[in-house]
């Protein structure tokens, strides 16, 4: 094969159009990539224009918290209750007031099936009108079966007044003896605690005694009244037990409120004696306070004289005699207090 002549090798090339455009173009890229960084910065040849963020900043923010603790529920229904109570009724059209008879009280109700309460328990014993597991299954689902008799309230009609009376003594206790709901109270017979129940849930947990000897009380009041008031979490300290035998409430515990309703008219005086005499030590010096109701026939029996001695000779003194009044009813009770002088 020939190689090629020196002539054809010297003779020079030409560049078609298309490869021109290229080049240009190429070269015009490549001083647009290259022209900034060779180019003053921005900020010094155009003081009022930024193309660049602002440099960043670390920002600490401190948040502040303030922790309060919620009060304590008024112990006492104040005047301004009652009146917003008494224009609830009025916007109603409620009179507030008793029926001309029993007919005519219970035509008031609208809409509701009126039952007693041994109408209740009879539905209840024969799950007539109340949806209901097979009997295979009906101890199953529920975690604390209750008898029908507590199911109905039976035990609320076991006293001489009304339930809500309850609510007045634990408003007047609470108050006569300045109760904070850190301090520790003991109730002398709690029965199925119509009164203990208001001071249970006002007090912390674990800072509510009863020393109580009727089992039909104690089943109503730890079967039904408690899990039924969501009070379970305040585990109150409720004792079975006779004779003011209070050792099993411990020997350290010292009570701030020990009071009894309603319970020394009907125990011997000498027990009633017995029952102070166990306690005097267990109540705390100048503030602490006993209070009994109803009357003192058990001091009053020994004459004045020989009753002051035998209060001092225990390390107690009669303070003074206290009535209040009922919210809801035209009733009022009758207090006698005690206090332990400063040792």
């Amino acid at each position: 094969m020939a190689l090629p002549s020196s002539a054809s090798a010297a003779r020079p090339r030409l560049l078609t159009v298309p490869a021109l455009l290229l080049l240009l173009s190429s070269a015009a890229l490549l001083v647009f990539l290259i022209l900034p960084s060779l180019s003053p910065s921005s900020s010094a040849t155009s003081p009022h224009l930024c193309t660049c963020s602002p440099p960043s900043t670390h920002t600490t923010t401190t948040v502040t918290t303030t922790t309060t603790t919620a009060s304590p529920a008024p112990v006492t229904t104040s005047p301004a209750d009652v009146a917003w109570l008494k224009a609830q009724l009025a916007s109603n059209s409620l009179a507030g007031g008793a029926a001309a008879s029993h007919d005519a009280w219970h035509r008031l109700r609208k809409g509701i099936n009126p039952r007693t309460r041994e109408q209740q328990l009879f539905d209840i014993n024969r799950h007539h009108g109340i949806s209901h597991y097979p009997d295979e299954e009906a101890s199953n689902h529920t975690a604390l079966p209750c008898p029908g008799e507590l199911l109905v309230e039976e035990h609320h009609s076991n006293y001489g007044e009304p339930w809500a009376g309850g609510r007045d003594i634990f408003e007047f206790l609470a108050n006569a003896s300045t109760l904070t709901p850190t301090d520790q109270v003991l109730e002398i017979g709690c029965g199925t605690l119509r009164v203990g129940l208001h001071f249970i849930r006002y007090l912390e947990a674990g800072r509510f005694h009863c020393l109580e000897r009727d089992e039909l009380s104690l089943m109503a009041a730890l079967q039904y009244e408690l899990p039924a008031q969501g009070l379970l979490y305040k585990r109150p300290m409720i004792v079975r037990g006779e004779d003011m035998d209070f050792s099993k409430f411990g020997d350290t515990v010292m009570y701030d409120l020990i009071y009894a309703s309603a319970v020394f008219i009907h125990i011997p005086d000498k027990l009633v004696w017995t029952g102070l005499e166990r306690l005097a030590g267990k109540l705390r010096p100048q503030r602490g306070r006993i209070f009994v109701s109803h009357n003192l026939k058990f001091c009053l029996r020994l004459g004045r004289d020989e009753c002051t001695r035998r209060l001092a000779k225990l390390g107690l003194e009669y303070v003074g005699k206290h009535t209040h009044d009922s919210l809801l009813f035209n009733h009022y009770e009758i207090w006698f207090e005690f206090r332990r002088p400063e040792v």
